[in-house]
């Protein structure tokens, strides 16, 4: 009988993958030319895909909502050999911070057995509220933000006013930045990059307590991998960013399009692994540093759901062994 399900080899298969878009990308740090940054990750992580041993599916894949270049919904990935799987993925997430040279910029991927990830469809904005193990049995994503954190903070034994909350820097999240300051806790204020920012929210330390606020779907999904494997909690419900997407959701989703989903509602599978490789520095990963004599350093991550072990893998990229293939990949 045929072994279809994943196995943990596929961990470092997968980081290698986020390695090769991390380097591709890192070439266009401070550019101002996001596109051109994210299509060669792009084309890096669709070249790595390409030779892995599976039958991959891509479920969802940043890009549309930004009309940028993306590995689309539906592409089949990986030699065509067992095991099928699903996946999620964001070359480049953080496009802004990437051009702009700016922190936080990251190549994210998720993977589970083929039906272990929801499909969102049209859906290109969720709603999002994530916390560590700690706090995962006491947030209601449909109460208030004041609410919420008072739950929190009695789940964290702190006070309100020593909470921080990651919160995209949007016109839209105005409301809820008037909230949340109003009941006193901190607000870390970004541009871009929420899955870094969930990811902050569901490991205990880092200095982020919750990630509150709307962000993309595919985020969301990768996010859900990450944090089921962390023992966290994300709850999120679609959040239609204007009408036409709104008709598109009700009509592939239904009269229930408006559900609250659990990370085990996105993420059904028991086993669902997750990597993420820097671009750019941040407060969990170190950036692609081009400065080593004769090499080039990336700074990874690892989770696994079944284990809930995380792993950070620190490599050294061989110069002189490092090809350049065509659109400016970088193949290790």
């Amino acid at each position: 009988m045929i072994d279809n399900e994943p196995r943990g080899h596929l961990a470092l298969d997968l980081v290698r993958v986020t390695e090769v878009a991390a380097l591709a990308a890192a070439q266009f740090m401070g550019t101002g030319d996001k596109n051109a940054g994210d299509q060669a990750a792009v084309n890096a992580m669709r070249a790595a895909l390409g030779v892995l041993v599976m039958d991959g599916k891509i479920i969802t894949g940043e890009g549309e909502k930004d009309h940028a270049p993306m590995l689309y919904a539906g592409e089949i990935v990986g030699n065509g050999n067992p095991p099928e799987v699903d996946l999620a993925v964001d070359p480049v997430e953080g496009t802004n911070l990437l051009a702009l040279g700016r922190g936080n910029a990251i190549s994210v991927i998720a993977l589970t057995r083929r039906g272990g990830m929801w499909d969102p469809g049209p859906s290109l904005y969720m709603k999002k509220l994530v916390v560590d193990k700690r706090a995962r049995n006491v947030i209601d994503i449909n109460e208030s933000p004041a609410e919420n954190l008072r739950r929190i903070a009695a789940a964290l034994d702190r006070p309100v006013k020593k909470l921080t909350v990651f919160v995209l820097d949007k016109p839209r999240h105005a409301n809820l930045i008037r909230q949340i300051r109003r009941v006193g806790a901190r607000v870390s204020l970004q541009t871009d990059g929420d899955v870094a920012g969930a990811l902050q929210a569901a490991i205990p330390g880092t200095g982020v307590d919750v990630l509150m606020g709307i962000g993309g779907t595919p985020e969301g999904i990768i996010t859900a991998a990450a944090v089921k494997a962390l023992g966290g909690e994300l709850q999120a419900q679609c959040a239609p960013q204007s009408d036409a997407e709104a008709a598109r959701v009700r009509a592939a989703l239904g009269a229930n399009w408006h559900t609250v989903l659990t990370a085990d509602d996105l993420i059904t599978a028991d086993d669902a692994f997750f990597a993420a490789t820097g671009i750019t520095d941040g407060p969990l990963l170190e950036g692609v540093h081009f400065d080593r004599p004769g090499g080039v350093t990336t700074h990874s991550m690892v989770i696994r759901a079944k284990t809930g072990t995380i792993r950070y893998i620190k490599a050294i990229h061989q110069s002189q062994k490092m090809s350049r293939v065509r659109d400016g990949i970088w193949q290790t």
